[in-house]
Order: C-alpha cells, then structure tokens, then sequence
C-alpha cells in the first residue's frame, strides 16, 4: 500500500505558497491507518520504547495507536494550560513568535523511562525540537523519533538529537 496516495494536498493553505498534507484523509481509510500504525510499529519496535510522546493534536492520534500495537504507555504532549496536574514546560520559537509545550511531571516514571516521540509531520522541526527537550526536562531518554510525513527540504532533522528518526513518506520541493 502507498500511503502516499492517502494524504491529500491542498494548495496555498494556510497561505498562499504552501502545500498542505491533509492527513484526514488517510484517517478516514480504515486499511490505510492501520497499514500506516502497523508500518509505524514494524520502523520502531526495535527501540523497544517505555512510552510513546505524542504531540497535541495529530501526535495523539498516531501515537497513542502506535502505544497499543507496541504495549507502550502513551504520554500527550499539550499546549499550555490543557494538564490538570504539576507540568513541566518548554517555550519555542516559530516561524512568526513564540509557543509553548507541557507534559506531567510524573508523566515518564520512572526515570530513564525509554520515549519514542511520535507526530504526523516533521517540517522545521521547531515542535519536535522543544518536545524532545521536554522528554529529557521530564527525565526520559529519547531513543527515537517517528514521523508519518517529513517535508525534506525543511531540514527539521537537524533540530533533533542524534537518535534513530523515521519517516514513512517524504515530500521534497515543498
């Protein structure tokens, strides 16, 4: 199966110039997400990971799949002020001003725990960047990252420690 042929692009949103990868679409095929979880888990169960983070939104989505096919826990990565308990948290920078990101503290117990982070698309890498950073604030050892979408000519692999990082489909001149 391509997956590939599942992700629909929407030109010039949110912008003129840019290329959307609308993932809903691969959503909304039953076979097509659960080839695309099971590529997911075939790239990573070497890494052999403790808990699965996951990025709010779409990381909840792929990484809380991938979490059961691989009997990890899963950990939500938020934007601030979603957690009801102590957090710690990470500012960022984006493309135009600043963002922020929160995890539990007690979310990766005990320390050491192994975390694969997981998201939907690697583009600048600013996002996946700050979340690693909040896995080692939390007390996790990253041991790899797993993308269903990475926009190549972003370079956003260059933000990330040196871990094994997957991608299951990449997009280049976009």
């Amino acid at each position: 199966m391509d997956i590939k042929t599942l992700i629909r692009e929407v030109p010039d949103f949110p912008k003129p110039g840019i290329s959307f990868k609308d993932i809903t679409t691969l959503l909304r095929d039953a076979k097509g997400f659960d080839y695309t979880i099971q590529c997911l888990a075939e790239k990573c169960a070497d890494l052999s990971p403790d808990f699965i983070a996951g990025m709010e939104s779409r990381g909840f989505i792929f990484g809380a799949a991938l979490a059961t096919k691989l009997g990890a826990g899963f950990v939500p990565v938020r934007k601030p002020g979603k957690l009801p308990a102590a957090v710690h948290a990470i500012e960022y920078e984006l493309e135009y001003g600043r963002d922020r990101l929160e995890v539990h503290q007690d979310a990766l117990y005990p320390p050491g725990s192994k975390v694969l982070m997981v998201d939907d698309l690697i583009a600048t890498g600013g996002t996946a960047g700050a979340t690693a950073e909040l896995i080692q604030q939390a007390g996790g050892t990253l041991v790899g990252c797993a993308f269903v979408i990475e926009l190549v000519d972003l370079k956003g692999r260059e933000k990330l420690p040196s871990v094994p990082i997957i991608s299951l489909v990449q997009y280049e001149g976009d």
